[in-house]
């Protein structure tokens, strides 16, 4: 009888989670409002007249924030990779492939166009203080010749990453209202118990 317990025990130990664990959670939505903010500012400090007080502080921030986005993206593979994942839902397995690679790209993306942001800034010979605090050393010399190209990385990284998250969203969202199933609901905070 002993082992019988035992034995359910241990299966129950190995079941797979329902939900992605709490830090997965918590690092992909305070990532969504990091990546949001980053991009918005990225978006409105361009078409700002050079030299004012606020294009400069947009400047600041969006830097200091994409750095951001670099060092919570690095410790999100950590974690990922420390954590165990819930079961995969039904489905073709093409289409789990594709969501398997569409999740990888976002996570080389989210290192990509900011490393891409910090090479710009390094071409360019500008300094990168992160939010006033701590001086970043530059990924490669002062080159002109290197700043347009590293300009257009950037660029073209940022619109690939913002055109994936816009179909990961959507996905997301399809599975939610149209299939029904949990594939959202497994990046949300689980449900509270209820006692008894």
């Amino acid at each position: 009888m002993r082992r019988v317990a035992m034995a359910a025990e241990g299966t129950m130990q190995r079941r797979p989670p329902t939900h992605w664990a709490w830090q997965v959670r918590l690092l992909h939505w305070l990532g969504v409002l990091l990546i949001l903010a980053v991009a918005g500012i990225g978006l409105v400090m361009v078409d700002l007249e050079r030299g004012t007080d606020l294009r400069k502080t947009l400047y600041a921030l969006h830097k200091s924030l994409g750095i951001t986005v670099l060092g919570m993206a690095a410790l999100r593979v950590l974690v990922r990779l420390s954590t165990r994942a819930p079961a995969p839902l039904d489905g073709p397995a093409w289409q789990l492939r594709l969501a398997r690679a569409s999740h990888a790209s976002l996570y080389v993306l989210m290192i990509a166009v900011p490393l891409s942001g910090w090479l710009l800034n390094s071409v360019a010979g500008q300094p990168l203080p992160w939010f006033g605090m701590v001086d970043l050393p530059a990924l490669a010399a002062k080159n002109a010749d290197l700043r347009k190209p590293a300009d257009t990385a950037h660029v073209v990284l940022f619109w690939t990453l913002a055109g994936l998250v816009c179909v990961h969203a959507a996905a997301a969202l399809h599975h939610h209202w149209m299939r029904g199933d949990a594939t959202l609901r497994r990046m949300l905070p689980p449900p509270a118990r209820r006692a008894g």
